[in-house]
């Protein structure tokens, strides 16, 4: 477990955290922010500005679509975050940044503005039918998610199946072609 710093190195309202990992993606360009690298830049400062913590985050990768499709390849990414928010009052703040970045949800797997996936909530098993479900369930089977996740916290565990990011990423189907961008760093 992490300990979050808050400005000036004072210890914030949450001691030690646990680890909320929210996933990022894009494909399109954005109207107001560009390119989906600056509009996922501008998604995690969205964030930040409205109070949840950036303890770690990723580079950013490229990613052929998962399912294989014509559409443009995405751009995505992992942060670690700290907050006071409940995994719903989350998800609803995660799709509130995605309205006002100009997502539309029309399909699965439509190419998107701006995708936020809250992918896990600490050990969090919510399985059923009421969003979120947690973790993602499709977490382990997206390279997208996995090798971004592996630069800020290769130690992570799948809270349902206790395998290691790095198993995960060893199980992961043929075919999807990811890459880290250059100029990316992680930052923890």
């Amino acid at each position: 477990m992490k300990e979050a710093m808050g400005s000036g190195g004072a210890e914030c309202k949450w001691h030690m955290v646990i680890p909320i990992l929210i996933g990022l993606g894009a494909n399109l360009p954005s109207p107001r922010h560009g390119l989906p690298v600056a509009t996922l830049e501008a998604a995690v400062s969205a964030l930040a500005g409205r109070g949840v913590q950036i303890i770690a985050r990723s580079g950013w990768w490229e990613s052929a679509p998962v399912p294989a499709s014509d559409q443009p390849w995405y751009v995505n990414g992992v942060v670690e975050v700290g907050t006071n928010l409940g995994p719903e009052n989350l998800l609803a703040l995660l799709h509130g940044v995605e309205a006002e970045f100009g997502r539309v949800r029309t399909t699965p797997n439509a190419p998107r503005v701006l995708d936020l996936d809250l992918l896990a909530y600490g050990s969090l098993l919510r399985l059923g039918a009421d969003p979120p479900l947690l973790p993602h369930p499709r977490l382990a089977e997206r390279g997208f998610v996995l090798h971004p996740l592996a630069q800020i916290r290769p130690d992570w565990r799948h809270p349902a199946t206790g395998l290691t990011v790095a198993e995960m990423i060893a199980r992961l189907p043929a075919g999807q072609s990811i890459r880290l961008l250059p100029q990316s760093p992680a930052s923890d």
